[in-house]
C-alpha cells in the first residue's frame, strides 16, 4: 500500500502550506466536520473505529488544539454533528449517528464546544454539510454564519476526509464562486486535522461485503485531499498557533 500511495502521489501530487494563526490575521473561521462518537470514538457504532486508530486520534487532538486557540481569541467556530432520525438510514451506509444513541454527540475531547460562546453547532442529516445546513425556511446555516461573521478564510478539519469533509469543501467552493458568501476568499483543509476510516478489501470480504466496500485509509485520505486541492482548496501541512 505504501508503494501504491507513493505512485499515486507521484502521478497526482499535492502541495501543503503553513497556516499561521495570529491576532492580526484576516477574519478566519474554523469548521469541524462530524467529530462525533459514531465516527471517531472506539467501538461506538457501525461506523466508529473498532480499535484505536492513530489517524483518527491525531485528528481529534489537532482539532482540540485549534478549537481552543480559536475560542481563546474569540474567533468563530462551526461544528457539524451528523444526526439521523431512528429508522431512517442514509444509503449506502448502515444505521449510524441516530438521535438518542449518543453516537450523534461530540467526542469527549470536544464536548466543551457545546458550552463555548464562539461555537455554532449544526446538526445535519446527510453526507454533505452544506446541504444539510439548509433549514425548513430555505436559509443555509453555513452561509448565514460566514456572512454574519464576515469570514474571509475557512479552515476545515474533520471526518471523513474523502466523504463528508470533501463534499462540504467542494460544495462550499462552488457556493463561494457563485457569490453566496461575498467575504469568503479561501478554503483551507488541514491534513492532520482530517481522518477517514479503514476497511481493507480482505476485511470487507470477510464481512460478506462486496469488493467495492474496500476503503484503504491512507489511500482514500490522500485521494480526498487531492480532489479538494484540484477543485481550489488549499491544503495545510502545519498550523502555527501564537503563544
Amino acid at each position: 500500500m505504501d508503494d501504491l500511495i507513493e505512485d499515486v502521489s507521484q502521478a497526482a501530487p499535492v502541495s501543503y502550506e503553513e497556516f499561521a494563526l495570529a491576532s492580526d490575521r484576516r477574519r478566519t473561521g474554523l469548521v469541524i466536520v462530524d467529530e462525533v462518537n459514531g465516527f471517531a470514538a472506539v467501538g461506538y457504532g457501525n461506523l466508529a473505529p473498532p480499535v484505536e486508530n492513530p489517524q483518527v486520534s491525531r485528528m481529534v487532538t489537532e482539532t482540540d488544539r485549534l478549537a481552543r486557540s480559536f475560542s481563546e481569541n474569540g474567533w468563530p467556530i462551526l461544528a457539524f454533528l451528523d444526526t439521523h432520525e431512528p429508522g431512517k438510514p442514509e444509503p449506502p451506509y448502515p444505521p449510524h449517528c441516530e438521535l438518542g444513541t449518543g453516537e450523534e454527540e461530540l467526542v469527549d475531547e470536544l464536548k466543551w464546544l457545546e458550552r463555548d460562546a464562539n461555537t455554532t453547532l449544526v446538526r445535519k442529516d446527510c453526507i454533505n454539510g452544506f446541504v444539510g445546513a439548509i433549514g425548513p425556511d430555505g436559509r443555509n446555516a453555513v452561509v448565514d454564519w460566514v456572512n454574519t461573521n464576515q469570514i474571509v478564510d475557512l479552515l476545515v478539519v474533520g471526518i471523513c476526509t474523502d466523504i463528508c469533509v470533501m463534499d462540504f469543501v467542494l460544495t462550499t467552493l462552488s457556493a463561494r464562486n457563485h457569490g453566496m458568501m461575498p467575504s469568503c476568499e479561501e478554503i483551507y483543509v488541514y491534513e492532520a486535522g482530517c481522518a477517514t476510516y479503514d476497511l481493507p478489501v480482505e476485511v470487507a470480504k470477510s464481512l460478506d461485503l462486496p469488493d467495492t466496500a474496500g476503503h484503504p485509509q491512507a489511500l482514500t485520505h490522500y485521494m480526498g485531499l487531492y480532489f479538494m486541492a484540484s477543485r481550489g482548496a488549499k491544503l495545510v501541512g502545519t498550523v502555527a498557533i501564537p503563544g
